[in-house]
């Protein structure tokens, strides 16, 4: 009797879970679930008592299967097959188009879909059609859904995997490692673009041009260049730039802010670039060097600055005159002011006004009485009024003659001496420079 109870109880189980309302009306227990039954609706009922066992499972929660390896528990023994293998690493799954393993076939019929182009799921809210189950996280983007929140700040996400991405920034965690150096990363992917710095690997090719590119926001970005797009929109001045990393740098130009901090000194900049530079002047590192003379920079610009006064190109022209410089903002800006007649430089002891910030600087020695600091010579200890006028005697001392004339092999301490010592190729006469070596 207690059997018949047990059945019965079994049997309503089944019909809740079914179509039907109340117990199952069938002939026999055997018939329901006998192997040799011919089939039936999805969850109405079950061919034989292990499946509706395995069934059971979903509403229960019970999880009999445990790894030996983990803590982690599953509800069916394929399930734990399958577990096994990120253990083992076992890949038994191969597509026949290309060298990739997986470990599931579910995986395998999705990685199919990248060769076939099978995009399968279409979202019933725009034209967007996916290649695998992704769907249901892409309709949050229409419904602003994000399900998904992290307990220790404030973010939410519309995935999963996206918040368990982003918990690993508290934690620190980085399990991915690269096998060629020590950096380790937070997510595959991070990994899978950092490796590309070690193979040289560069998918992403320009059509319009020969250039390549590791990242595709690298080529994106590129593209503009040719376009001319600028998106980016500063919303205080209206500027527009290609970059959003440009813009953000912009930005700082109207709030002031200045977050990279020397930690030599007080000083702070806006760009990371612009900290790492000034860090040279504490290192004293000079890694930019001219191939025709001795000296080195800590600027690659200054270097293509100096490398004008050996081949004599001045690309900067007064627009009012004939004069040529090989410096912009320092020369051909300044030159501009003996037009303008322009003075920013004023003295605020007496009423003087100066085009250049030197000329206010030597001036102000008229006031002290001062000498300017570190215009002696360390080598003959004599004093110089100005830095440049002890930079020149400084060569005479060392013998470096830095300016070298292009038709022979003659070199000069100083760049007047060659200006004027190139007069006798061309021929013309000098005017009887004393400062002409003899």
């Amino acid at each position: 009797m207690a059997s018949a109870h047990f059945h019965s109880e079994d049997l309503r189980i089944l019909s809740v879970y079914g179509k039907g309302e109340g117990p199952l009306a069938l002939d026999g227990h055997d018939a329901l679930f006998s192997k040799d039954w011919p089939g039936g609706l999805p969850g109405e009922c079950f061919p034989d008592k292990t499946n509706m066992v395995i069934h059971m499972r979903t509403h229960t929660g019970e999880k009999p299967y445990g790894c030996d390896q983990c803590k982690k528990f599953f509800q069916h023994k394929g399930s734990l097959k399958t577990h096994m293998r990120t253990h083992s690493g076992e890949k038994p799954y191969r597509c026949d188009q290309c060298m990739k393993c997986f470990c599931k076939s579910s995986h395998l019929k999705v990685h199919m879909r990248t060769h076939s182009g099978e995009k399968p799921y279409r979202c019933d809210q725009c034209v967007k059609c996916f290649s695998q189950s992704t769907l249901k996280a892409h309709m949050t983007t229409h419904t602003g859904e994000k399900p998904y929140s992290c307990d220790q700040c404030v973010k939410r996400f519309r995935q999963n995997s996206t918040l368990k991405s982003h918990m690993r920034i508290h934690s620190g965690e980085k399990p991915y490692r690269c096998d060629q150096c020590v950096k380790c990363f937070s997510k595959s992917f991070s990994l899978k673009l950092h490796m590309r710095t070690h193979t040289g690997e560069k998918p992403y090719g320009c059509d319009q041009c020969m250039k390549r590119f590791p990242l595709k926001g690298g080529l994106t970005s590129h593209m503009r260049t040719h376009s001319g797009e600028k998106p980016y929109r500063c919303d205080q001045c209206g500027g527009r730039f290609s970059h959003s990393s440009a813009l953000i740098i912009h930005m700082r130009s109207h709030s002031g802010e200045k977050p990279y901090r020397c930690d030599h000194c007080v000083k702070c900049f806006s760009r990371s670039y612009n900290l790492k530079v000034h860090m040279r002047t504490h290192s004293e590192e000079k890694p930019y060097r001219c191939d025709q003379c001795v000296k080195c920079f800590s600027k690659s610009y200054t270097l293509k600055v100096h490398m004008r006064t050996h081949s004599e190109e001045k690309p900067y022209r007064c627009d009012q005159c004939v004069k040529c410089f090989s410096r912009y903002s320092s020369h051909l800006k300044v030159h501009m002011r003996t037009h303008s007649g322009v003075k920013p430089y004023r003295c605020d002891q007496c009423m003087k006004c100066f085009g250049q910030r030197s000329n206010l600087k030597s001036h102000m020695i008229t006031h002290s009485g001062e000498k300017p600091g570190g215009a002696t010579c360390y080598q003959c200890l004599k004093c110089f009024s100005y830095s440049s006028h002890l930079k020149v005697h400084m060569r005479t001392d060392s013998g470096v003659k830095a300016y070298r004339c292009d038709q022979c092999t003659k070199c000069f301490g100083q760049r007047s001496n060659l200006k004027s010592y190139m007069i006798t190729h061309s021929g013309e006469k000098p005017g009887g420079d004393p400062r002409l070596p003899r």
